[in-house]
C-alpha cells in the first residue's frame, strides 16, 4: 500500500508492516493505525500515522541500547492485542529528538508492544524508576562498547 510520510514522501509499504494500536498512544489516541517504516538511519524505524502525514515517531529496539532491559507487562494487559505466547512480541520504543541539540533519547518507561501475529500495538508504563522516559541514546550506546 501507498503510505504517506512525514519525513520521506509517499512510500511503498508491506500490509505485514501495518499496525493497530487499539487505545492509540498516550496523548495520541485518535490515531490508532500505523505503518512501520524503515528509516534511512539505521536502527532506528518510523511509526507513521496512516491518518495524518505529519504524524510520525521513531523508534528502536530498546534492547539495543540496554541489553539488560526488561518490559515486565501483566498478562492480562498483554491478552487486550491478543498475545499468549513471549515469542510473539516485539518491543520497541519512542525516540525523542530535541530540536535544541540535547541529548537523544528513548522513553523506556513507556515501550511499545507488538504483536507480530495480528499486528496489534499497545503503549505500556512500567512500574518502579529504573527505566526513564529520557535514557539518553548516545551515552548508553558509548558505555556498551566500552564495556
Amino acid at each position: 500500500m501507498q503510505v504517506k510520510t512525514k519525513m520521506m514522501g509517499t512510500v511503498e509499504v508491506d500490509q505485514n508492516h501495518v499496525i493497530n494500536i487499539p487505545d492509540g498512544l498516550f496523548g495520541f489516541e485518535e490515531y490508532t493505525d500505523f505503518a512501520l517504516i524503515e528509516s534511512q538511519y539505521k536502527p532506528f524505524i518510523w511509526l507513521q500515522s496512516l491518518k495524518e502525514q505529519n504524524l510520525a515517531f521513531l523508534l528502536i529496539d530498546p534492547f539495543i541500547i540496554c541489553s539488560d532491559y526488561e518490559a515486565d507487562i501483566d498478562d492480562r494487559e498483554l491478552l487486550k492485542i491478543g498475545i499468549k505466547d513471549p515469542a510473539d512480541v516485539t518491543v520497541m520504543t519512542v525516540v525523542t529528538v530535541p530540536s535544541d541539540g540535547s541529548a537523544v533519547t528513548a522513553n523506556l518507561q513507556g515501550p511499545l508492544v507488538i504483536n507480530k501475529k495480528n499486528h496489534k500495538c499497545m503503549q505500556a508504563i512500567l512500574d518502579g524508576t529504573k527505566w526513564t522516559t529520557k535514557h539518553n541514546i548516545l551515552g548508553a550506546l558509548k558505555a556498551k562498547e566500552e564495556n
